[in-house]
Formats: structure tokens, C-alpha cells, sequence
């Protein structure tokens, strides 16, 4: 089972260069090349996590009822069909305001794929090596999507500058594809029946807590993906595009190195060290005064990042019956989705007023409200349970 396992996380690294590739030169393509404000490029950066919160319960629900393979294939042929979308609004000929809306279609196309690769191969992943090393599993997941995010970053920079962004798409539309084409042969696994199916929000309700902080975390990650670029660029600093590299290594490293930590020691003790790493991480972007400063934050924001998401999510697997993993974990990562989705636009009307570092104080304050909630479930879970007089 470890073959397959490896082969779809290897898989899962080259369809998310997709995303990747999108995430700095969509804010370039808006703010620059079309001309509109801050808010309109976070809004197209975080239109495709609103795509993808909103067809989480779907994912989840496709994945337990027709299994993981259907549901990760489905999202590789989104990630196509949205890459395709938004090379179209880089062609010449279209108006301003007519681009940004075929820009748009095309991130909700990729924000619906990222909704079914990811629920699609973590419930895979998860099927293969077994629950009890679901905390890992989801560490080498995110260890290969953040990595795609780190090398996708400045790929996709140095494609925009060279070719436009319908030359970054084309090349972000036949990595997914070469992705489907390596999913195909893999067997896939056998649906789960479950006696009774309980509503997604009855299963939102058992793993509030935990998507609670994930959301948190997410401020951090999402700050740097839609206005780090923007900000260098601000500034008259070079390598815009090394900011997600950074936080991407960091993320990946930690990863690396301990990514099985949550399966030994618990998931709420990991999620809190984690989140005050990426307080400090957050607090250096805000204040950086220099590029290597603003560079040093991105990277322990990816150091902090790293294991709230596996941390947080071996416990959410444990909280639900086999047969509802799919749906679980597809309610979870929607808490993520929230972070992603909302700190775009909102962020980018902020920098609109006070300049691109108030973003990063918005990511810090989010980090120790994130801290205060597993330090709190952490201590509740800690207290001896009160004996019968």
C-alpha cells in the first residue's frame, strides 16, 4: 500500500503547481496589467476558496458514496478546465472589466477542483495506510500541495513576465493533465456503506473546535499568497516571487522532519507550539523593514503553518466513523477555505487604506486568537475528571 501512497502524493505535487502558479500572478494580472485596486485582485485570489468552501460538502459527500479516485479525477478536469478559463482572460482583445470576469469563472473552475483533488486523495491516502497514521498522512498531503505552492510561486512570476498570463496558464493547464494521465491506472478503493448518513452540519458541529483553528492558522498562509508579491513590488524590492518559496520551505521542512509528531504526542500540543511560531512569523512581516526581514517572516509563517492542519485533522478522524471521513475531512478543510476565501478581498480593501503591512498585522492577531483556542481545549483536555463522591 506504501507504493500507491507515495505515487498519489507525487501525483497530487504536480496537479497543485496549478494552483500554485496562480496565486501570485493572478494580484499581478489584476492590479497591474488590468489596472484595477487591491480589493479586485484579493477578490480574484480568494473567489477560488469560496469555490472551494462551497463545494467541500460536495466533495465530501461524492467521495464516501462513489469513492476517492472518482472525486480526485473530477478535480484534475477542473484544475484543466480553469487554467484554460483564465488563460482566456489574458488574451488581447478583451476590455478590462470582461477579463476580470472570465478571470473569475476560470479561479471558481480551479477553486471546485482543489475542493475534490484535495478531499479525494487525503480520504484515498488515509484508506491505504490506515487511520492510526492519519496524522502523517496529512503532513506528506500538505507537505506536497505547499510544496507545489513554493516552486509554483516564482514559476509562475517568471512565466507572467515572460510570456503573459495566458503562457503561465498554459503551462498551469498541462501539469493537471499529466497528473490525470499518472491517476488513472491506480486501483481505487472500495466504497464504505454507512448505516445512516448524519447531515454535514451535524458532523461541522463535532469538529467545530478544530476547524476553529485551522481558520486562524489560515490568515497567515493567505496574506502572503495574495499580497506578498504586491508588497515587494510596493517596496521597489526584488524577488516578489520568492515569498511563497519561503513559507513554503518552511512549511515543507517541518513537515519533513515532523511530520508524525501529532500521531505520537496528540494533536492540540503540536497545533499550539505551531501557532506561536507563526505569531512570531506574522509580527517580523509586519514590521519588516528590509527584503531579507520580509523573506525571514514568510518563512517561519511556513515554519508555524506546517503542522496545524495534520494536527488538528487526526483529530477530526478520530471524531467520525470510517464511512464519514470523506465528508469530515471535506467540513474541516472548508474552515481552512473560510481563511483563504475572505482574507483576500477583505485584506486587500485594508490595503487600500493603511498599505500592504496592515495585512500582516491582521495575520499576527489572528495567530494569538488561534493559540488562546488549543491552548484552552489543550488545558480542558488535561484536567483529571472529576471522581464520584
Amino acid at each position: 500500500m506504501l507504493l500507491p501512497f507515495w505515487w498519489l502524493v507525487g501525483v497530487l505535487f504536480v496537479a497543485c503547481l496549478c494552483v500554485g502558479m496562480t496565486l501570485p500572478t493572478v494580484p499581478l494580472f489584476v492590479a497591474g496589467t488590468l489596472g484595477l485596486g487591491n480589493a479586485w485582485a484579493g477578490l480574484a485570489v480568494g473567489i477560488a476558496f469560496l469555490a472551494t468552501i462551497l463545494s467541500r460538502g460536495f466533495a465530501g459527500t461524492l467521495t464516501d458514496r462513489q469513492g476517492a479516485k472518482v472525486a480526485a479525477v473530477r478535480g484534475l478536469f477542473c484544475y484543466m478546465a480553469g487554467a484554460l478559463v483564465c488563460l482566456a482572460a489574458g488574451l488581447p482583445g478583451l476590455g478590462a472589466i470582461a477579463a476580470y470576469a472570465v478571470l473569475l469563472i476560470g479561479r471558481l473552475l480551479i477553486g471546485v477542483g482543489e475542493s475534490l483533488v484535495a478531499v479525494g486523495t487525503i480520504t484515498w491516502c488515509i484508506g491505504l495506510v490506515g487511520p492510526a497514521r492519519s496524522g502523517q498522512v496529512l503532513a506528506w498531503i500538505g507537505a506536497a500541495i505547499y510544496g507545489a505552492l513554493a516552486v509554483g510561486g516564482p514559476l509562475g512570476i517568471a512565466l507572467y513576465d515572460r510570456l503573459g498570463l495566458a503562457g503561465a496558464m498554459a503551462v498551469a493547464m498541462a501539469l493537471p493533465a499529466l497528473a490525470l494521465l499518472a491517476v488513472l491506472p491506480l486501483q481505487a478503493l472500495p466504497v464504505m456503506a454507512a448505516a445512516q448518513r448524519p447531515s454535514i452540519w451535524r458532523v461541522v458541529g463535532r469538529i467545530a473546535p478544530q476547524g476553529a483553528i485551522v481558520c486562524l492558522q489560515g490568515i497567515g498562509f493567505a496574506a502572503i499568497g495574495a499580497f506578498f508579491a504586491l508588497h515587494f513590488r510596493a517596496q521597489g524590492w526584488a524577488h516578489a516571487g520568492l515569498g511563497l518559496t519561503a513559507f513554503g520551505a518552511g512549511f515543507v521542512l517541518v513537515r519533513l522532519l515532523f511530520g508524525g509528531l501529532p500521531d505520537r504526542i496528540g494533536g492540540l500540543p503540536v497545533a499550539a507550539a505551531s501557532l506561536a511560531v507563526e505569531t512570531l512569523g506574522q509580527a517580523l512581516l509586519w514590521s519588516a523593514a528590509t527584503p531579507n526581514a520580509a523573506l525571514a517572516g514568510a518563512f517561519m509563517t511556513g515554519l508555524g503553518c506546517s503542522m496545524v492542519f495534520p494536527a488538528m485533522g487526526r483529530d477530526v478522524v478520530h471524531r467520525v466513523a470510517p464511512p464519514l471521513r470523506g465528508t469530515a475531512m471535506g467540513a474541516f478543510s472548508a474552515f481552512q477555505d473560510l481563511a483563504y476565501g475572505l482574507t483576500g478581498p477583505l485584506a486587500g480593501l485594508l490595503a487600500d487604506r493603511t498599505g500592504y503591512r496592515g495585512v500582516f498585522l491582521v495575520g499576527t492577531v489572528a495567530a494569538v486568537l488561534g493559540l488562546a483556542i488549543a491552548l484552552g481545549l489543550w488545558i480542558a483536555t488535561r484536567r483529571p475528571a472529576a471522581t464520584p463522591q
